[in-house]
């Protein structure tokens, strides 16, 4: 019988509202600088993506207004909810994030966060373009029609 693995609790978040405003035109993967209890309430899947976005500075890429909720079993060193973070990137991949991200209407939004197989905490971002609103028309119609096809299909 295999062992047990402490990682089997899949946590992945998403942030739901930026495939609705943004078109995606590439993703990435990278790492997360967390301080003290942020992992703990990371695992507990405490975290809002919803108006975060990230930016540059001094070369280095962070995230600002992700929240992740203080711990529950943290007395007195727990963590600030809503704090810039700093995300991990190669160097090349920072230095062609950059550049993208300077072109007129191009932003990096974080889109999910999960936790890897070895138990470290990663966030997946994207550089996007933000849709219009016929683009979200269109985008609610497809849903809809999708919807009723399921509905159709069912019964």
């Amino acid at each position: 019988m295999a062992k047990p693995n402490k990682f089997d609790k899949v946590i992945n978040i998403r942030n739901k509202k930026a495939s609705f405003q943004f078109e995606f035109i590439d993703t990435y993967v990278c790492g997360m600088v967390l301080k003290g209890t942020e992992i703990k309430s990371l695992r507990e899947a405490k975290v809002s993506l919803t108006e975060s976005f990230c930016f540059f500075m001094d070369r280095e890429l962070y995230v600002r207004q992700m929240h992740i909720a203080p711990y529950s079993m943290a007395a007195s060193f727990n963590h600030e909810a809503v704090r810039d973070r700093k995300l991990l990137l190669s160097k090349r991949e920072l230095e062609k994030l950059q550049t993208k991200s300077q072109e007129k209407g191009l932003t990096i939004i974080p889109v999910r966060i999960f936790i890897n197989d070895r138990g470290l905490a990663k966030m997946e971002i994207a550089l996007g373009r933000g849709k219009k609103i016929h683009d979200k028309r269109q985008d609610l119609k497809e849903k809809d029609a999708k919807r009723e096809l399921q509905r159709i299909a069912f019964n």
